[in-house]
């Protein structure tokens, strides 16, 4: 799937709903893609990819170590530095100056991620306390493929967003703190819940 496209199809989402005829086909692409973005949102990243690769710029968390967008291959993979805060980034990186992280796409014992982590571990440095985004990626961004948590999680979100025109302005039921929107739920959450980026925690 392209960067953009849904996490889930409109033949598995109507096959979940027991949907055979075609009148609703604009409100379910309407749920998919909502739920997507919403995901897209909950998360802080996307799970689609890109083929053709594009040039990003970020800010490094210290002299060794850069947190990047996902990127599913290191075809096409160029790392540059702009060390003379001038937005040239004229110092090309070799695949001997850095490491890519998680390393071998395993995170918690589970495999198929991207690489997300550059640590700088050759003659190099990241440039840090500069007023640009001093390091500039080229990649093929995204997952090599959508987990299966992150399209489970997109059905549901868009079954209960379809189903939103049955609810009184949106809302589901009421709960411990007011009322309770549709549009994301603990099951959803709980799948979604490994792959977030920056989690808020709550004490």
């Amino acid at each position: 799937m392209a960067l953009g496209d849904p996490y889930a199809t409109r033949d598995e989402l109507k096959a979940r709903m027991d949907i055979t005829d075609t009148a609703d086909d604009d409100r379910l692409d309407d749920a998919l893609a909502a739920a997507s973005r919403e995901i897209e949102a909950w998360c802080d990243r996307q799970f689609n990819k890109a083929t053709v690769a594009s040039a990003r710029v970020f800010r490094p968390l210290s002299r060794w170590t850069v947190l990047v967008d996902d990127f599913h291959t290191t075809t096409d993979l160029v790392v540059a530095t702009d060390t003379g805060d001038d937005g040239t980034y004229a110092t090309t990186w070799t695949a001997a100056d850095y490491e890519l992280e998680p390393v071998n796409g395993v995170v918690s014992g589970q495999s198929g991620w991207p690489y997300y982590r550059i640590r700088a571990v050759g003659s190099h440095e990241f440039p840090c306390g500069r007023r640009r985004h001093t390091v500039r990626v080229t990649a093929q961004w995204g997952w090599a493929a959508v987990p299966g948590p992150v399209k489970e999680a997109c059905l549901i979100v868009a079954e209960e967003l379809f189903k939103l025109g049955d609810a009184p302005f949106g809302v589901a039921g009421f709960g411990e703190f007011g009322p309770v929107r549709v549009r994301m739920n603990s099951r959803a959450q709980s799948l979604l819940a490994p792959y977030r980026r920056n989690p808020v925690l709550v004490a």
